[in-house]
């Protein structure tokens, strides 16, 4: 892309979330802090269930890639923002804001259809478990990585080249601490109604596919539970899908306060602090969220700090 004839606007100013340098300083601690954590917390996780082969199976091996992409999702915002709060250079280029950008919707589309896979793994482990292992094969947990994969790909690269058709030629300043579609469609100077439409259809049918997948899944699965004669046989099965379960709520939540609301309700504010919870808080809650309450990963944890 580079700097087009279709632009005056060679880079982009980030505003961030603050001008007051207390307060900079503060959230630079925090979300240094919080992209420590991100790191020790999504790779420790990779790092367990490799080494572990009571862990390879299809479980663990959709959560190894998700705590891959919560890493990779961290890393694509945390490190700018961290030198915008420490230092009065708050410009990004503009190959380097439509890159950030890419990897943005690349991410977040992937990661709905992670969730979606790990949902439908659920549902085969509760609701047909002798032929758990036939289902859940090599083969298919391959295919619906890859497949998401492949789909956020292909989203996120339709997304820039639409959004690099667009024409900036006003304000340059981005009130916002990312490349966010929205904010960068505020500054184009030409109609933006085709690239809105796209982003909305694209944006649309990637959430309610995935979250038809989730609720069909777990439809069928409190189904199944309900059927469960012991209260602890109940329990187990609970127990095997609360931990995803959350996860999607917290994911999902904040992703549709954001961006599924009429434009007219955009606050800048609000939005600002919810696009802080899905960039950096929550890629750093998952690795806990998926352990705490698991008993297989807690052990692989300890057998692991025994051999070392």
């Amino acid at each position: 892309m580079g700097r087009r004839n279709n632009t005056n606007v060679p880079d982009f100013i980030l505003m961030g979330l603050t001008d007051s340098e207390e307060i900079q300083h503060v959230l630079f601690m925090l979300f240094l802090l919080i992209y420590l954590i991100t790191l020790l917390g999504n790779a420790g996780m990779i790092l367990i269930i490799r080494l572990n082969l009571q862990l390879h199976t299809p479980m663990y091996f959709f959560l190894s890639h998700l705590s891959f992409l919560d890493l990779s999702y961290s890393s694509v915002f945390t490190p700018k923002t961290l030198e915008n709060l420490l230092t009065s250079n708050k410009y990004i280029s503009f190959t380097g804001c439509f890159t950030q950008m890419y990897f943005f919707v690349f991410l977040a589309a992937t990661e709905f259809f992670f969730l979606s896979s790990m949902a439908y793994d659920r549902y085969v482990a509760i609701c047909n478990p002798l032929h758990y292992p036939v289902i859940m094969s090599t083969r298919l947990c391959c295919t619906l990585i890859a497949g998401s994969y492949m789909t956020g790909i292909t989203e996120s690269l339709v997304v820039v080249l639409y959004m690099n058709s667009l024409h900036f030629c006003k304000s340059n300043v981005i009130y916002h601490f990312f490349c966010d579609t929205i904010p960068i469609l505020a500054l184009s100077c030409t109609d933006t109604h085709d690239t809105e439409t796209v982003i909305i259809i694209l944006a649309g049918t990637t959430l309610m596919v995935s979250l038809a997948t989730i609720t069909v899944s777990y439809g069928s699965i409190l189904s199944t539970i309900l059927k469960i004669n012991s209260t602890s046989g109940k329990r187990k099965a609970f127990s095997t899908c609360a931990s995803h379960l959350l996860g999607v709520t917290i994911f999902y939540s904040t992703m549709i306060f954001t961006y599924l609301k009429p434009k007219n309700y955009y606050s800048l504010g609000k939005d600002q602090v919810a696009s802080v919870f899905y960039t950096m808080v929550i890629p750093m809650l998952n690795p806990p969220i998926y352990s705490l309450r698991n008993k297989e990963v807690k052990n692989a944890f300890i057998r692991v700090m025994q051999k070392r």
